[in-house]
């Protein structure tokens, strides 16, 4: 039998060949598939509220009545010392307790894990428990004045500017921790090496902050305060849970005067005055995004 004809008789045991576009195309396929259901959720909870919002809020008038509301003028300087004082006050002593806990002493996890507790817990329960120690009547602070000292304490939250003042106390107390991590994690990131040399060339320890650790940090630091101001603009707990924007609605930010307008069956204020404060947040995210790119 000839070469040939056994070459021809043998059976093929050659793979198919596959086309490598149509498996490309295969993929591409699926991939899609699969991203499908996240476009839906974005788009029935997020774009669609946000465009609906704006469609509700598209009306000038709603805009004269906006600015014609005393409470309107009173939020946004309400959210004015808000971010200034305690946003500031905050990413300080954020920057401060960094410092003390990347310290080596055994102790230290201890009260790490006891100072992160305000930040885990949730909103809700830790700030109406403020709330409830600040009652005028039966509050822990105003029991204990009255036992060692016989005297009735204020009501704290009746007046606006110390309602205002613990509604910050709040913020920086809850969302410190978080800060502190995050500054600690830069600290942290700084090679010891840099401090010995320091060291062995007699730096104080103002010195070697000014001279090695803020250099580091530095970028961190103003990163991690545009973000606050950014998130704290659209929180509403600090202020909502302990004062309920008052007394007299007098402190109300902007991120709980939409809420006020909702329970008065006002929606286009309510949206208008969350449309205003986009002049706020819009440049944040850009330099924020700025800041990120390089």
């Amino acid at each position: 039998m000839s070469s040939a004809t056994a070459s021809a008789a043998a059976p093929s045991t050659s793979a198919p060949v596959v086309n490598p576009g149509a498996r490309h195309a295969r993929w591409q396929f699926w991939g899609a598939v699969m991203v499908v259901p996240y476009l839906l959720v974005f788009v029935v909870f997020v774009l669609y509220p946000v465009g609906y919002g704006l469609w509700l809020a598209r009306h000038p008038q709603s805009y004269v009545k906006l600015v014609e509301d005393p409470i309107f003028f009173r939020s946004v300087i309400n959210t004015a010392i808000f971010l200034v004082v305690a946003i500031n006050l905050k990413m300080l002593v954020a920057l401060v307790l960094s410092g003390f806990f990347v310290t080596s002493r055994w102790w230290i996890k201890i009260v790490s894990a006891i100072f992160i507790l305000p930040w885990a817990m949730p909103s809700i329960p830790t700030i109406l428990s403020i709330r409830f120690m600040l009652n005028p009547e039966w509050g822990v602070i105003n029991s204990t004045i009255f036992r060692l000292t016989g005297a009735d304490g204020p009501n704290w939250l009746n007046d606006p500017s110390l309602a205002l003042a613990f509604a910050m106390i709040v913020h920086i107390w809850k969302s410190l921790p978080f800060w502190t991590l995050i500054l600690v994690a830069g600290r942290l990131a700084i090679p010891t090496e840099q401090y010995e040399a320091a060291s062995v060339d007699g730096a104080s320890s103002w010195q070697k902050f000014r001279f090695v650790s803020w250099p580091a940090l530095k970028t961190l630091y103003i990163t991690s305060l545009i973000l606050s101001m950014i998130w704290t603009l659209g929180d509403f707990n600090s202020v909502y849970l302990l004062t309920g924007g008052g007394p007299a609605d007098l402190t109300h930010v902007l991120a709980t005067l939409g809420i006020r307008y909702l329970r008065l069956d006002q929606v286009d204020l309510s949206m208008a005055s969350i449309v205003v404060a986009m002049p706020l947040v819009l440049p944040l995210v850009y330099f924020m995004m700025k800041r990120l790119s390089k």
